[in-house]
């Protein structure tokens, strides 16, 4: 079904809906004590008293909570993707979810920006590995954003409860709205506990 007659039904809705709710990742660098420094335990302690940076929720002026219309704004103006507007804005088999797909120039090879209810909870960005490395982008997040909270050779994952963060094998970025996402989830479980109802209520009638 179309959406006046531009919006095209996404082929893989399934798998690229799959895909987006994976998970984020992080990676820390060991820490350095100069002459003179705290102890070890004394360090530890104090790092824990300092407030953990949360985890970004945006990427090139494009942030978790956008309007669909936000979205496609910051991607006309952005030179690293070849937007070409409404036939790259899809529908899901889900109520009240659609999603961009759009092919990336240099770095970014494809990009998928899905909304629920007309905003936007998930991004991916598929990564060029012949242009940049999964060690690089890795290295940059833990830096700026401390040890993952999860580390797997699959993926490593950073989690605010908020926002979750990942980098993923074969290389992707994943930025996930937490809060919707769950939200989803209890919608979904709802729907499951209905249908079991009716259809105990159904053979309870032969």
């Amino acid at each position: 079904m179309e959406i006046a007659g531009r919006r095209r039904r996404y082929p893989n809705a399934r798998r690229a809906s799959i895909a987006c709710l994976s998970a984020l990742l992080w990676a820390a660098s060991p820490a350095a004590f100069a002459q003179g420094a705290p102890a070890p335990a004394a360090a530890d302690a104090a790092a824990g008293d300092q407030a953990k940076p949360a985890v970004p929720r945006e990427f090139r002026g494009i942030g978790l909570g956008m309007s669909l219309e936000e979205v496609q704004a910051a991607l006309r103006a952005d030179g690293l993707y070849f937007y070409r507007g409404e036939p790259d804005v899809s529908l899901l088999p889900r109520p009240n979810e659609s999603i961009i797909e759009v092919s990336g120039l240099s770095y970014v090879r494809r990009a998928f920006f899905q909304f629920y209810e007309g905003r936007l909870f998930v991004m991916i960005f598929a990564i060029d590995e012949s242009k940049m490395d999964h060690y690089s982008i890795f290295t940059t997040l833990s830096a700026r954003y401390g040890k993952p909270v999860m580390l797997s050779p699959a993926e490593s994952v950073w989690d605010d409860g908020l926002t979750r963060l990942s980098v993923e094998r074969p290389l992707a970025v994943k930025y996930l709205d937490l809060e919707t996402f769950n939200a989803i989830k209890v919608a979904a479980e709802a729907v499951r506990s209905v249908e079991e109802l009716l259809r105990s209520e159904f053979l309870g009638s032969f």
